[in-house]
């Protein structure tokens, strides 16, 4: 029999041996925090500009890094972000799968965003000096940094960017495993309709007729004697 891939790498557990419906509201409460502190840090600056407000006089420009306008998309960013990590907690938890699907779609555009920045720098190597030479002076080990070979650079870049890569892939086999999970469970809910030509039966679901306790057996069968 034939095992397609999707089923080859189903499970229904995740690290820390629990289930994949708790890692994924743990992973969307995680989420959820990340962005909520973020978009604090945001507002909070929108409110006074003149203490927050970063300017790249140390990149020896004149431009903003961070102008009011950039700060609003961020908010707004951060604001949609923590709807989406919402709809999938709510989603694994009420066992709603429908309500998973967008955060599942973030971790897909995510994980291709980090994997076209593995293919620039493979393709175009010299830009981490670049990126290097706009750091601050004040940036730990830069001088340090720096001095390593461009294809030293590199592998470690590479290295790092591989193993949150992998991560990744990881989270999103999880969410997309609890997603499998809460599908086929509200499919096996579905109650059964048995027709003939007389009467019509409804049938239990699955679960409730498997948490059925057995019947007692019937006496065993004795000979009658004369």
């Amino acid at each position: 029999m034939m095992i397609s891939p999707w089923d080859r790498w189903y499970s229904t557990s995740c690290c820390l041996c629990c289930h994949v419906r708790t890692g994924t509201i743990i992973l969307g409460v995680w989420y959820m925090l990340i962005n909520a502190v973020v978009l604090l840090i945001l507002l909070t600056a929108l409110s006074d500009p003149e203490q927050y407000h970063l300017t790249s006089a140390e990149l020896a420009n004149d431009l903003d890094v961070m102008d009011d306008a950039n700060m609003c998309i961020a908010s707004a960013i951060s604001l949609l972000m923590i709807l989406i990590c919402g709809m999938a907690t709510y989603g694994a938890y009420k066992l709603r799968a429908a309500w998973i699907i967008p955060f599942f779609c973030y971790q897909i555009f995510d994980f291709a965003l980090n994997t076209l920045v593995a293919v620039s720098i493979v393709v175009y190597p010299n830009t981490i000096q670049d990126y290097l030479q706009q750091l601050p002076d004040n940036f730990p080990y830069k001088e340090e940094i720096a001095a390593l070979s461009n294809v030293c650079l590199v592998l470690i870049v590479l290295l790092f960017i591989g193993c949150i890569l992998s991560f990744k892939a990881y989270l999103i086999a999880c969410v997309w495993n609890c997603y499998r999970y809460v599908t086929g469970r509200g499919s096996s809910e579905i109650l059964l309709y048995v027709t003939t030509n007389d009467t019509t039966v409804l049938l239990p679901p699955y679960d409730d007729s498997v948490s059925v306790p057995p019947k007692q057996a019937p006496p065993p069968y004795t000979t009658a004697t004369a």
